[in-house]
């Protein structure tokens, strides 16, 4: 049975397959698209919520030196990029890496990788559906119209928000406030979504709390890739070149307002700091590998696929370096945790058109991430189908449109329904996983297939023998580790014991608990002539250094367990860690044994750490999805095969 799980389809098959046409619908697809197509595609895929949105948050935990992190990710996928490039010139049809890890490892982990990119897509655009909303909102929020009386199109919170984070933000203004928190100095995202669910109309004790103009806005996208390429092409392009515009203007005033003072210290939180910021760094990124779903509507796949992707980082890169650059140089970077940073400094030196044009390019750039996304999932399903792995309609083809038809519409629900009720944090980083899960299994296989010489490539990632060159690097970092990072290294190993953050530990408070707190305070702080009931716990706690906090919590009289993370508590979040450095080991040996290709090796472990960066609790989300997905593959899929027709 195993040999049949890993039965592989052949290069030449595929090419036949896609020559006939998608099985039994015998409709092609339009093959339209050109090398600058491409780029835009990418441009259009990586320009978004990434550089409106969540650089804010990259950069408030790591500082300016957060564009170390940009530079960082920016080479890891680009050392995936020549993975994908060599797979495409070698398997020039749609279906990205699921195509790709059929010839390479077979069809059980065809099928996984391909139920990963299912997530991958479908939790990417739930993402940017959102925080499209959130810029929309913003955005009507800000229409002043004096001859008609508007000062501001203002929706009920409870309709631009999904349920859990309304639901998980009242319970934690809750606790905040039974801490001494008045609910007027709550952070803004903490008081709307807490209003959200507070106004929500109720069925019984059920609250109505659902993201409408993230509904509209995927139907609206769903419609235009339904319509076809040369149409979704156009509008890409178009959203395109307004937000580079934008952003270049963005560039060319903010750098007259950088204060290089903001700049000092570079790197406030040191290298934990930086990598906090991975996992919103990366969805940054991901949009890239969205272009080889195309591959079937290119002119010339084999030649313009690698070049898309390599000019769409490398443009991408520069900008989102400059921006992080300028945004920590107008306003410290402490102040950069909101949801919209570019508009939020142009606020703070007074420009207030600079915000609006910012607002109204915002709406358009995630716009154009969306209808890239939502062009990619569909092409995998289709290809999928064909394999038979899917059922048959998912591979229809439009006679007039040339598109997948029913793939599209279904992709359409499968991401509108989510995005009514998902959180926001939650989906990011699922997304995140699946997309690295995804580009290390396409860097090792072209390290499978690296000696097969019968296979015809028009692109070869450069050879450079990674014997020399990985090994002595392991090396180097364990000797690093244990001189330089020793204490943390330690600590590590040792599995020792960590304190919780002034909010977690202030939320986790009982009653009798929280009151002890307080006293403490007011103990500490008589000169203050603080009275107990107005004590701000949490405000107080987060004022404290490292070391008076420490001293702080350890004088508490609170059980144990609410003041460090410990034990297994702690030891499950060190796995993924633990699974990357038995990784290292065996792609070391191989390394040697092998004499692998140093890029491919190189995109394998840096997307591998990445994928371990983004904790235990994504890890288990990602298992349960690939769970679902065999269940699936052994009810349907095993059976249909294409390939298992094909044997019997």
């Amino acid at each position: 049975m195993l040999e049949q799980l890993l039965r592989k389809k052949s290069i030449t098959k595929i090419l036949e397959d896609a020559e006939k046409g998608y099985g039994e619908h015998g409709t092609s697809l339009h093959k339209t698209l050109g090398v600058r197509d491409l780029t835009a595609f990418g441009i259009a895929a990586i320009i978004g919520a990434g550089i409106f949105s969540t650089i804010g948050k990259a950069s408030a935990d790591g500082g300016p030196a957060v564009i170390f992190l940009f530079i960082f990710t920016a080479i890891a996928c680009s050392f995936a990029a020549f993975a994908y490039a060599e797979f495409a010139s070698m398997v020039p049809v749609s279906g990205s890496a699921y195509t790709y890890s059929y010839v390479a490892f077979g069809e059980l982990v065809a099928w996984i990788i391909g139920w990963s990119l299912i997530m991958e897509y479908a939790v990417g655009n739930i993402t940017v559906a959102i925080s499209w909303s959130d810029y929309f909102t913003g955005l009507l929020s800000s229409i002043h119209i004096p001859a008609l009386n508007i000062t501001g199109i203002h929706l009920p919170d409870w309709m631009t928000m999904d349920y859990l984070t309304a639901s998980n933000a009242h319970k934690h203004a809750e606790a905040l406030v039974k801490a001494g928190k008045d609910y007027s100095n709550l952070d803004d995202a903490t008081r709307i979504a807490n209003n959200a669910w507070i106004t929500a109309p109720r069925i019984g004790d059920f609250h109505i709390v659902a993201d409408l103009p993230a509904l509209g806005i995927i139907i609206f996208i769903t419609w235009l890739v339904y319509r076809g390429m040369k149409e979704s092409r156009n509008a890409s392009n178009a959203m395109v070149v307004i937000k580079l515009a934008v952003i270049l203007l963005v560039l060319s005033v903010g750098v007259f307002y950088v204060d290089v003072r903001n700049w000092d210290p570079f790197a406030p939180n040191g290298v934990s700091g930086i990598l906090k910021g991975v996992s919103a760094v990366f969805f940054a990124y991901i949009g890239f590998d969205a272009i080889s779903t195309t591959a079937e509507e290119c002119k010339n796949p084999q030649r313009d696929l690698p070049r898309g992707m390599m000019w769409a980082i490398i443009i991408c890169t520069l900008l989102y370096v400059a921006i992080a650059l300028v945004l920590t140089g107008i306003v410290n970077y402490s102040l950069l945790a909101v949801g919209d940073p570019l508009a939020f400094v142009f606020d703070q030196i007074d420009l207030k058109l600079m915000s609006g044009i910012i607002a109204v390019s915002a709406v358009f750039a995630m716009a154009s991430v969306l209808l890239v996304f939502q062009m990619g999932q569909p092409r995998i399903w289709m290809s999928m189908s064909r394999d038979g792995l899917l059922p048959k309609a998912f591979s229809r083809i439009h006679p007039k449109y040339q598109t997948p038809s029913f793939a599209t519409i279904v992709v359409g629900f499968v991401v509108a329904v989510p995005s009514l009720f998902m959180n926001l944090t939650i989906v990011t980083d699922l997304c995140s996983i699946g997309t690295l899960f995804a580009f290390v299994l396409v860097c090792a296989g072209v390290l499978v297939l690296q000696d097969k010489k019968d296979i015809q490539r028009k692109f070869k990632i450069p050879y450079a023998n990674s014997k020399y060159v990985i090994p002595p690097a392991i090396i180097a970092a364990l000797i690093l580790c244990f001189t330089v990072f020793r204490t943390e290294s330690m600590a590590f190993l040792t599995n020792k014991a960590q304190l919780y953050t002034p909010v977690s530990f202030v939320t986790s408070l009982d009653a009798v608990e929280l009151k002890a707190v307080q006293e403490q305070i007011v103990q500490d702080e008589l000169k203050a002539n603080l009275i107990e009931k107005n004590v701000d716990t949490e405000a107080y706690l987060n004022r404290l250094n490292n070391a008076q906090y420490q001293d702080f919590v350890d004088r508490a009289n609170v059980d144990q367990e609410k003041k460090y993370e410990y034990g297994w508590s702690l030891f499950k979040h060190k796995i993924p860690m633990w699974i990357f450095f038995m990784m290292c080991c065996a792609i070391t040996y191989f390394c040697i044994k092998k004499n692998l290709s140093l890029i491919p090796v190189l995109g394998l472990m840096s997307c591998l750490y990445m994928m371990c960066e983004l904790g235990i609790s994504n890890w288990i989300g990602f298992g349960i999805w690939l769970i679902i997905g065999l269940v699936v593959y052994f009810c349907y899929g095993y059976k249909h095969s294409k390939l298992n027709k094909d044997v019997g």
